[in-house]
């Protein structure tokens, strides 16, 4: 099984395009190295000829273009793609409006939850606006109510087995149903190469790691987790905003004193991960880690962790 990490960045990327915060401004300058980050997606296939997309963001037509593995290919057309199908894990904007890119092309294979078929269908109807270009066939995940976890095979794809967890998290701010949160809200996927066993684990929005959660983890042979913040105040700290990580979905990779006690971070439900390669993605401007030479880094290293960026290539 392969990987292609398409973009590792929150929502605006790095440098984001009205920011001069720390980060932002550090790596338009160049004053330390911070590699620039589009927004957050990934691409699996089993042979490196067709693949499955997890996510689209805004950024899906650039990211398209510098990846030649999702270049069109000789022979087979005037217009073609590799992209066979699309598994969303959630209705954010960060994560779904590249569809919109992908109108020019055949019909999508839309994989996602009720629920956030619901929010593109209403509170932001993308998925309503596609119908009038290329189309789509939606293919429910059945992760709602009590089912909590569902699998569910991709045509096409028939040496790699997926599996859909919901997780906690938030709906987006459109969603109808933005303060009731609904089970398939969120969801991580598990994907299984079933030649040779290997497990890949993606969740790029992770609001707690749980008993549940970090089991499924703890069966990966790679984590792609939520790397959102390092601390649960970081964009208060930084003039950024008013929210903390929790309200916002995100686990930080630090730990978190609360008045019920210490609330563990990322980096502490790694370390109990036996996975061979630990990354983290969909990482905020704000974020320290993006100085690949600064204390933060370092100590990730020292516990094993990686940190994704554009271009990553994955093989398990």
């Amino acid at each position: 099984m392969k990987a292609l990490v398409l973009g590792s960045g929150a929502g605006g990327g790095c440098p984001q395009w009205n920011c001069h915060c720390a980060m932002c401004a550090a790596a338009r300058q160049g004053t330390k190295l911070i590699r620039p980050r589009t927004q957050s997606s990934i691409a699996v296939s089993a042979d490196g000829i067709d693949w499955v997309l997890l996510n689209a963001s805004p950024d899906i037509g650039q990211q398209l273009r510098v990846q030649p593995a999702l270049h069109p290919r000789a022979g087979r057309g005037l217009r073609d793609t590799p992209i066979r199908a699309v598994v969303l894990m959630d209705a954010q904007i960060d994560h779904a409006t590249g569809l919109l890119s992908l109108r020019e092309g055949p019909p999508l294979e839309l994989y996602c939850t009720p629920c956030v078929f619901e929010d593109l269908t209403t509170g932001l109807p993308i998925l309503t606006v596609l119908e009038h270009y290329c189309g789509v066939r939606w293919h429910m995940l059945p992760v709602a109510g009590e089912q909590r976890a569902a699998e569910f095979s991709i045509d096409g794809f028939e040496h790699l087995g997926f599996r859909a967890i919901a997780i906690p998290g938030k709906a987006p701010p459109y969603s109808p149903h933005r303060h009731d949160p609904k089970v398939g809200d969120n969801i991580a996927l598990e994907v299984t190469d079933r030649r040779s066993g290997k497990r890949l684990f993606y969740a790029p929005g992770l609001g707690e790691v749980g008993a549940d959660e970090l089991e499924w983890m703890r069966d990966a042979d790679c984590v792609l987790v939520d790397g959102t913040f390092w601390t649960e105040d970081e964009m208060i700290t930084a003039g950024l905003g008013t929210k903390p990580a929790a309200s916002m979905g995100h686990l930080p990779q630090t730990a978190t004193s609360t008045p019920q006690g210490t609330r563990a971070g990322m980096m502490d439900a790694l370390d109990q991960t036996r996975a061979r390669r630990k990354l983290l993605i969909h990482i905020n401007n704000s974020n320290p880690i993006l100085d690949d030479y600064g204390p933060e880094r370092a100590e990730l290293a020292l516990r094993g962790i990686e940190v994704a960026h554009d271009g990553m290539e994955i093989s398990l």
